[in-house]
C-alpha cells in the first residue's frame, strides 16, 4: 500500500510540475481558516466497546494555504500546507479492553478492563495535500487526493472507572475500580510521527474571493506506531473540515 501511494505522490506531483511549465495557463492561490469535527476510532467498532456514553468534538482549529494550477477550464492540480488540530473527548462502556493504567502510588497495571473509558485525544499535526480539483461551474468545484501529516505535538490519554481490570490476562486476579476511584493512562509516546491518507472536498465560491469549503480527511495508516500492542484494535482519525477562504 505504501508503494502504491508514493507512486501516486509522484505521478500526480509529476503532473502539477509538468503544467506549471505551460506559459498559457493559470495559477490560483488561496487561504482558509477553518475546524474540524471528527473523531479517532476503530472501524468498524469492535466487540471491546460495548456502548458510546458521550462523545465531544474539541476546539479544533486549521489554518492553509493552496497552490492550484489550472490544467484547462475544468481540470487543475494543486498543493499546500496545512496546520491543524484534531481532538475529540469520548466516554464508552467496555468490556474485556485490553489497556494499561497508572495505579495508586504510581504503579502500572497491565490487563483487560471491563467498566468505564474516558479518553482525550488532541494531536496537531502539517499536513501536505496533493490533489486534483475539478470546476463544475464558475461557483462549484470538487477536490480529491491524498495527504501526508506530520505529528508536531499529540496526546492520548484518559482514565478508567466504575468497573475491573483482570490483571494481566482476562482471567487474571479482578481489581475494582469503583466509581470515585480512577486509573488513568497515557498513550501520548506511543502515537505515530507520520499520518498518511485520503481526503475529498466540495467548494462553494460566495463571490470572486470568498470562499466556503467542506473537506473530509481520512486517516489510512494506524493512529499508534506497530510495536505498540497495549490496545488490541487500530484506530484512524477521521475528520471533516469546515473552512471560509479568500482567493487572490
Amino acid at each position: 500500500m505504501k508503494k502504491i501511494i508514493t507512486t501516486i505522490l509522484a505521478l500526480t506531483v509529476g503532473l502539477f510540475v509538468a503544467s506549471a511549465q505551460e506559459s498559457d495557463r493559470k495559477w490560483e492561490f488561496d487561504a482558509r481558516v477553518g475546524v474540524n469535527i471528527g473523531g479517532t476510532s476503530p472501524l468498524p467498532l469492535p466487540r471491546e466497546i460495548r456502548k458510546i456514553e458521550a462523545y465531544s468534538p474539541q476546539f479544533s482549529p486549521s489554518v492553509e494555504i493552496n497552490a492550484t494550477r489550472l490544467i484547462n477550464s475544468r481540470w487543475g492540480i494543486g498543493s499546500g500546507i496545512r496546520i491543524e488540530k484534531k481532538a475529540m473527548s469520548t466516554h464508552a462502556q467496555v468490556k474485556d479492553y485490553r489497556t494499561e493504567i497508572i495505579g495508586e502510588g504510581g504503579n502500572k497495571l497491565r490487563g483487560n478492563w471491563t467498566g468505564d473509558v474516558h479518553t482525550n485525544v488532541e494531536n496537531w499535526y502539517i499536513s501536505i495535500p496533493v490533489q486534483a480539483l475539478y470546476r463544475l461551474n464558475s461557483r462549484i468545484e470538487f477536490t480529491g487526493g491524498l495527504f501526508a501529516a506530520y505529528l508536531i505535538d499529540g496526546s492520548f490519554d484518559g482514565y478508567v472507572n466504575d468497573g475491573y481490570l483482570r490483571k494481566d490476562n482476562p482471567t487474571g486476579d479482578k481489581i475494582v475500580f469503583d466509581k470515585k476511584d480512577k486509573g488513568t493512562y497515557d498513550f501520548s509516546n506511543e502515537i505515530n510521527s507520520l499520518s498518511w491518507g485520503l481526503q475529498a472536498g466540495a467548494h462553494w465560491s460566495a463571490t470572486q474571493h470568498i470562499r466556503l469549503s467542506a473537506q473530509l480527511t481520512w486517516g489510512v495508516n494506524e493512529l499508534f506506531k506497530s510495536n505498540f500492542k497495549t490496545i488490541s484494535f487500530s484506530m484512524y482519525p477521521i475528520y471533516l473540515n469546515i473552512a471560509a477562504g479568500y482567493r487572490f
